[in-house]
């Protein structure tokens, strides 16, 4: 075996590439947080948070490679880097940067080719759902929030996939902004001012409350609260940086932004 043999993964989506590159047999521990592939939470020991870890628990699995993600584990890289671990952090916050995460560790494992392949697939179900797209009357405006308290506005790689299904981010502007921080929407009325006509919920880590969206001061008179075009998409399946977001995430925003274009088609028939 060429590359690392040992390999632990402090986030959710470096395991899940490294199983569908068939180089499972690295990983030595995961992220608790991990969803995909299910019979990794069996099979791998759990030896990490997000954004908090015990090094000794980490270097216990003796890595020769421990995969990291953003300014948020950077603390936890730099004790293992001073433990003499090597340590690779990634920073993808786009889609082309999740396409570049899967090619950096079929590099690193000796598996370019299916890594490669694996690229070609995703390129391919964008394509396919930009095709898609084509075929709404016009592109909905829509308000992803990724958190309730504050309000915060969806990352870069939600908002490039909401423009493949053929929809509009209505916080656009914010979402190039790397830090959560960064993309707090301070006043609510914002949103009721930009009238989206489809909201989704992704709140990371815990579940969507739609009923508290409706109740929320003058929200009534958002197009989507109107017309019920409130959803979930659960954050296990947009807002990990990796093939998840492509996967399971795109096709979950084609599908309201689809029934969104048949309802308005509707609307027009009988007006």
């Amino acid at each position: 075996m060429k590359g690392p043999r040992r390999i632990a993964c402090l986030t959710a989506e470096t395991t899940e590439v490294l199983y569908l590159l068939g180089e499972q047999e690295r990983i030595v521990g995961i992220s608790g947080f991990t969803t995909r592939p299910a019979i990794a939470r069996q099979e791998k020991p759990k030896i990490s948070g997000f954004s908090s870890a015990k090094i000794e628990k980490i270097l216990a699995v003796k890595p020769d490679l421990v995969l990291a993600f953003s300014n948020l584990q950077a603390d936890i890289a730099a004790d293992l880097v001073r433990a003499g671990t090597e340590v690779h952090v990634f920073n993808q916050r786009s889609v082309q940067g999740i396409l570049d995460m899967i090619a950096t560790l079929g590099a690193l494992t000796y598996a370019a080719d299916r890594a490669n392949a694996l690229i070609a697939g995703l390129r391919q179900r964008m394509q396919q759902a930009a095709e898609t797209a084509r075929y709404l009357p016009v592109a909905p405006k829509v308000y992803f929030e990724e958190w309730n308290d504050p309000l915060i506005s969806g990352i870069q790689w939600v908002a490039e996939l909401i423009e493949i299904a053929g929809g509009s981010d209505c916080f656009a502007e914010l979402a190039a902004c790397k830090s959560a921080k960064e993309r707090i929407i301070a006043d609510p009325g914002e949103v009721v001012r930009r009238q989206p006509d489809i909201i989704i919920g992704s709140w990371c880590g815990k579940k969507f409350q739609p009923e508290h969206v409706l109740a929320r001061p003058g929200w009534q008179a958002i197009p989507a609260v109107r017309s019920g075009q409130v959803h979930e998409i659960k954050s296990a399946n947009i807002l990990q940086p990796g093939p998840s977001a492509i996967q399971h995430g795109l096709p979950q925003l084609q599908a309201i932004m689809q029934r969104w274009g048949v309802s308005q088609a509707h609307s027009k028939h009988w007006s």
